[in-house]
């Protein structure tokens, strides 16, 4: 299995039978070393509607005819234009490329801001995906750190690997993604949504002496393009 960072909150997960992306915010993405044509994917899963996350999505979708998965409102838009699409809602799960994608909650607004006319685009989330030897992978999506980190996502989904925002302003900054480390207590963290604009400037290196220090949890911060495999 291979997870692939491409800058900000964008991950390509790989494994010997299937491909997938989460938020493949990539062509506008100035920290992005690869454009969409260069990725071939099964399944495309979004978290909201901003456009630094929905990103690529229907590019994507339309080259490869991947399915997307995504919340309801995004569903009912994508399949307008001709996609195969899954919508979603908390706490469903669904299997799609042999792969397990469980909906759970965020804390961030959700509006599609990628269409010239922003519209409601229902609630942001994040997602569990269960890969098919049994491990589990949380992108917690755009969020504050939240309660459910401490129970629903680590007591009932436990997840072995979390990549989580450590930007601050948009989402949790370092501070508050260390607690939320203690509480998932993954056997590995990869942070996201930093560094790509100025006003998320963040020191990771910061990020992961704080998890070390107080967890047994390690941080591994890749620059992006880099890949974490086991």
């Amino acid at each position: 299995m291979k997870i692939q960072w491409l800058g900000h909150s964008a991950f390509y997960i790989s494994t010997d039978n299937h491909k997938l992306v989460i938020d493949p915010f990539m062509r506008d993405n100035p920290s992005c070393p690869l454009d969409p044509e260069d990725l071939e994917v099964d399944v495309i899963c979004v978290t909201h509607g901003h456009n630094d996350h929905f990103g690529d999505t229907i590019e994507l979708a339309q080259k490869n005819k991947a399915l997307v998965v995504c919340n309801h409102e995004h569903s009912l838009y994508l399949t307008q234009l001709g996609l195969e699409t899954t919508g979603m809602n908390m706490g469903g799960t669904i299997e799609a490329a042999g792969i397990k994608i469980t909906m759970v909650n965020s804390i961030h607004s959700a509006d599609m801001d990628f269409l010239d006319n922003t519209r409601p685009g229902g609630s942001s989330c994040g997602y569990i995906l269960q890969l098919e030897n049994g491990r589990k992978i949380y992108h917690a999506g755009d969020t504050g750190i939240f309660g459910d980190m401490k129970t629903v996502i680590k007591d009932i989904y436990q997840p072995d690997i979390a990549l989580i925002p450590i930007g601050d302003r948009y989402t949790m900054g370092i501070r508050e993604a260390s607690i939320a480390a203690q509480w998932l207590e993954p056997e590995v963290i990869i942070p996201m949504h930093y560094n790509t604009f100025p006003p998320i400037e963040q020191d990771a290196t910061q990020f992961k002496e704080l998890v070390e220090k107080s967890t047994e949890t390690k941080v591994a911060v890749l620059k992006p393009g880099e890949t974490y495999q086991e």
